[in-house]
């Protein structure tokens, strides 16, 4: 291949999108390397009229989309993720692992790995996939293609093996959690209906109608300036400041001054994490003693209020939730709770969310989520300058109701071209993300049972189906294919996880990615994947609200080393089954597509015709079929688009798009009309579809309530377990990572905040500490300390800082595993806290991810008595400004 030299290519950079992205770049090559990335500036190809920005004008002061894009840091810094010293070089296989023989599993996490050839690589793979089938069946192969990796369409990171599985008969699939909407998606939708998520799904409009006519935004655990910047670049940040203009507080309830309370907080309130409903409790109880909620609204609009009345004002416990109540609870002083409750009473609120965190991820979590809709709901959700706002994930599934903002005149997706899974198809055998460990672990003969698919764009109905693992007649999990490996660090209970992977019923451990890092170490075979930048692909920039357009993401440079892309290595695996060729007709011609190219004709293309007119398949077709199909040449000639590199989406004018609903106005104004996705078509203080299914279920009653603790979970600072572990971990989305991608980018690790350069010269994870607990525990500034709670310790170096209140910690969560002592009870370096997090879900009848919010103890430690305790881990080689190498886990000829 020649090498790519002295031009500019476009590519999205956003992080974590199944064939949807965000925050188009240009990335300018030197001599054959990235030079730099950097915005794109629509006028160097197209008239500001051909974009037509949308502006909202209010109260003085404009808001407008602009002509450039706003990509986040993550993106101009990623030249130094795609140059990593920790990229997989080439094919490797675990030393100790034999297919012939020993296989070793106790060792995974620890052996190193000898290079091999593709041919040698693949061979073995596609051995063991016919060994594990005959063998077992196929359902005992797990396939896991999480949303954690770099967005791609045509080479996609996200399960595109699931399409090479599907033709060999199935396989057992990992179900994409809703993990960013968890207490929503188990909790809220019960309540208001909303699907997909179960967050208020109506958002059209709704920035203009908060910035028209709101007084407040409280923004509930959420960081603008942070959690945006994989999905949405700086719309949100932009916003922030706006509303600041313009006069509109902005009141942040969060543990920690997060990044955007920094910045644009009025008001700063301190609850301990995941105790939001009790605070919420304490509003409603100061509403309905006062009388200031909007009675007509709840007697029109709502169902079962009484109900929650009685509850709120003891007749069900006998425990009024009063503010000095809920103070006891969450720590916000009764005063602030009353003041906060008749502000809000009293003027236009909406309340704001950026997704993720303690208030959504943790256990219980359905209950913060219950409780916020019930106080919409009591001060009439829907009437202009009342309603929920989502700063993130505004061309979410493609669906228009989700955008806030002023929309384009059309929109896309390029499904027609995406290599990857499909969530909510090949759901015949699966088992939720959250319940992987247990199901590996169980022991043989025993089932798994969830309510679910657990796919986040199921309808509520879902829910009410049970499933379980392994189906009947079909066997426990034997081997294990990923092209996400980042369970161990994203997801609830690592260290259990770490111990699924190494348990002997694992046979075989397939893993293909960029980088060694996380639930790499774990693999028997390592197939090298080259990043999106190596990659020629098409993208759709949609999550951003700024910068809507298709782009032809060709290759910045060559693969790096022996790098393929996902859906190459898939494709070699393919060929040495002998279906190479079935594969990439399955890519390019599916039957999905086939009907959508004849339902488009009208007939006149028969499903059998496609390859004709798309011609033979191949990646240089999928790209094509993406473009055509996606209703893209309507608007411009595949030609002119890949002379151009990107094709915009126009905005819609301002009448236009002025004359789209506004949020959930039509509810208000008409709840009879416009009713619902709830039995009763109205929003539900007593959950009719709980009562029906899961009667007297303590963790999720039919009413929404505080929960102290149950069988499963003791997080709070009132348990028995607080008095080992006397500290509430807050686990945010990281500011210098979007989850576990990006820990090796050596220009965030020079910046205070992103690492803590300790005695040894090892970069630790931040562990913020109130400077009040940091004395009396005799912790400085810079010390490195160990976070540990029963199921195992990570290490941290300690920022002392007001921005944390007391009882509480903060560790961002995403940070490159390396561990000491692997399994429960082991001691991580890297400061992976998923680790050490409850492996217990939700609740028992939601099994959604807790990562947050949970019980940890913290101390001081010596690093070289560590290291004389535990001298190889900690004379392992790194590298002090880009941490763990590849080439210390490879054992060199």
């Amino acid at each position: 291949m020649a090498s790519t030299q002295d031009k500019t290519v476009y590519k999205t950079t956003g992080w974590c999108g199944f064939a949807s992205g965000s925050n188009t770049a240009a990335v300018d090559v030197k001599d054959g390397k990235i030079a730099r990335i950097r915005p794109v500036h629509f006028d160097e190809e197209y008239a500001e009229d051909e974009i037509n920005p949308w502006k909202i004008e209010v109260r003085g002061h404009t808001l407008t989309s602009g002509m450039t894009t706003t990509v986040s840091p993550m993106a101009l810094a990623y030249k130094k993720r795609v140059y990593s010293p920790n990229r997989v070089p080439y094919p490797l296989k675990r030393v100790d692992w034999d297919p012939q023989g020993e296989r070793n599993p106790q060792n995974r996490g620890i052996s190193k790995y000898e290079r091999i050839s593709w041919d040698e690589a693949t061979q073995i793979c596609a051995d063991e996939i016919r060994r594990v089938i005959d063998t077992y069946g196929n359902y005992s192969i797990l396939c896991q293609g999480d949303g954690h990796g770099e967005t791609k369409v045509i080479h996609a990171s996200h399960g595109c093996n699931t399409r090479l599985m599907g033709l060999m008969g199935g396989f057992t699939l990992q179900a994409r959690q809703p993990d960013s909407w968890e207490g929503w998606y188990w909790g809220a939708k019960h309540m208001w209906g909303m699907n997909p998520l179960g967050q208020q799904a109506l958002q059209e409009n709704t920035l203009w109608d908060i910035s028209e006519n709101a007084d407040a935004v409280i923004c509930v655990g959420c960081d603008p300036e942070t959690t945006p910047w994989g999905w949405g670049g700086f719309m949100a940040s932009k916003i922030s400041y706006f509303w600041s203009e313009i006069g509109i507080k902005q009141i942040y309830i969060c543990p920690d001054l997060n990044y955007g309370a920094a910045i644009h907080a009025d008001k700063w309130i301190t609850p301990l994490p995941n105790t939001d409903a009790a605070l919420w409790l304490g509003i409603a109880y100061t509403w309905i003693e006062e009388g200031t909620y909007e009675k007509e609204y709840v007697a029109t609009h709502t169902d079962g209020f009484d109900w929650f009345e009685r509850y709120v004002m003891g007749g069900e416990d006998g425990i009024p939730k009063t503010p000095r109540w809920a103070e006891s609870k969450c720590g916000v002083p009764a005063a602030e709770i009353k003041a906060l409750a008749r502000y809000w009473a009293t003027h236009n609120v909406s309340t704001a969310h950026c997704n993720g965190g303690g208030y959504i991820r943790s256990c219980f979590s359905t209950e913060p989520a219950r409780l916020e809709v019930a106080l919409l709901a009591m001060q009439g959700v829907g009437a202009p300058g009342r309603t929920m706002f989502k700063f993130i994930e505004w061309g979410l599934f493609g669906m228009e109701g989700l955008n806030s903002l002023p929309k384009g005149e059309w929109g896309t997706f390029m499904w027609a071209a995406y290599s990857g899974h499909v969530q909510g198809t090949y759901l015949t055998s699966f088992i939720p993300q959250t319940l992987v460990p247990k199901a590996i672990l169980m022991p043989e003969g025993e089932k798994l049972t969830w309510p679910g698919r657990v796919v986040c764009n199921m309808p509520l109905e879902d829910q009410y189906v049970d499933y379980e693992f392994p189906l009947p007649g079909a066997e426990r999990i034997h081997m294990i294919w990923t092209d996400t490996p980042c369970w161990s660090t994203c997801w609830n209970g690592g260290n259990t996880m770490q111990e699924a992977l190494r348990d002997e019923s694992i046979e075989f451990y397939l893993v293909q990615h960029p980088w060694m890092e996380n639930d790499t170490l774990f693999a028997d075979i390592i197939l090298p994947i080259s990043t999106k930048f190596e990659q020629d692909d098409i993208g759709t920039s949609f999550q951003c609200g700024e910068n809507d357009m298709v782009v032809d993401e060709l290759p910045a440079i060559d693969p790096l080393g022996e790098a393929k892309s996902d859906a190459e290595a898939v494709l070699a695996i393919a060929e040495k089954l002998g279906m190479a060729e079935e594969l990439m007709e399955e890519w390019c011609y599916s039957p999905d597509l086939k009907g959508a190219v004849a339902g488009k004709s009208g007939g006149q293309i028969a499903p059998d015709q496609v390859g004709h007119i798309m011609g033979e398949p191949s990646f240089e077709t999928m790209k094509r079929v993406g473009y055509e199909f996606g209703g893209c040449s309507e608007h411009m000639p595949f030609e002119k688009f890949q002379e151009k590199g990107y094709l915009p989406i126009r905005f819609k004018d301002e009448a236009d798009w002025k004359s789209d609903p506004v949020g959930m106005r039509a509810f208000y104004e008409d709840p009879e009309n416009n009713p619902l996705e709830t039995p009763t078509g109205k929003i539900e203080f007593y959950s009719l579809s709980i009562h029906e299914h899961w009667p007297n279920d303590p963790e999720r009653p039919e009413v929404p309530h505080w929960i102290e603790e149950s069988d499963e979970h003791k997080e709070r600072l009132s348990s028995d377990r607080a008095k080992d572990y006397p500290f509430l971990l807050m686990s945010n989305h990281p500011r210098w990572r979007v989850h576990a991608q990006g820990d090796d980018i050596t220009w965030f690790r020079e910046i205070a905040t992103c690492k803590v350069t300790g005695p040894d010269g090892y970069q630790y994870e931040p562990v913020w500490i109130n400077p009040r607990d940091a004395e009396r525990l005799g912790i400085e500034d810079g010390d490195i300390v160990r976070l540990h709670n029963e199921r195992g310790s990570v290490l941290g170096g300690a920022m002392i800082t007001e921005r944390i209140r007391e009882n509480v910690l903060s560790q961002d969560h995403g940070a490159r595993v390396d561990g000491i002592v692997l399994g429960t009870g082991g001691l991580d370096r890297g400061g992976a806290n998923n680790l050490i997090c409850p492996t217990a879900t939700t609740s028992k009848n939601a099994p959604g991810e807790v990562t947050n919010g949970f019980l940890v103890g913290i101390e001081k430690v010596d690093v070289f008595e560590l290291a004389e305790k535990y001298p190889d881990q900690f004379n392992r080689p790194f590298d002090k400004s880009e941490g763990a190498l590849a080439s210390t886990k490879i054992v060199q000829a």
